[in-house]
């Protein structure tokens, strides 16, 4: 049996989705803390808390950014003041926490 012709269905992952992932920060939106092209890990989680940095999907852009509750308003803050805050409604997706970042191997922990 030939296995050359694998489609994508066959592929096995041990990597489940609740594992912490890593990302590549490319753009400037998120400096001074997160330099562009510093790495992140993310936390899969599925809330996020009051000045946490996450990882969302809205409107079927995924954003990094702060979150930020404002009253009874959700915010997604970038640090650059270049960018503008995004009003959430509450149709947004975590899709998890960033954790840590790495950058020139000098490694920062998050909560």
């Amino acid at each position: 049996m030939s296995t050359d012709n694998k489609e994508l269905s066959d592929v096995h992952s041990d990597c489940g989705a609740s594992e912490p992932y890593a990302l590549q920060v490319t753009d400037n939106s998120m400096e001074p803390e997160f330099e562009n092209n510093c790495i992140v890990i993310i936390d899969p989680v599925g809330h996020c808390s009051d000045g946490q940095y996450v990882f969302v999907e809205y409107e079927g852009v995924r954003w990094f950014r702060r979150y930020e509750m404002k009253g009874d308003q959700k915010y997604l803050i970038a640090l650059n003041d270049m960018y503008p805050e995004i009003l959430l409604d509450n149709s947004f997706d975590v899709l998890g926490i960033i954790i840590q970042k790495n950058k020139d191997r000098k490694i920062t922990h998050y909560k």
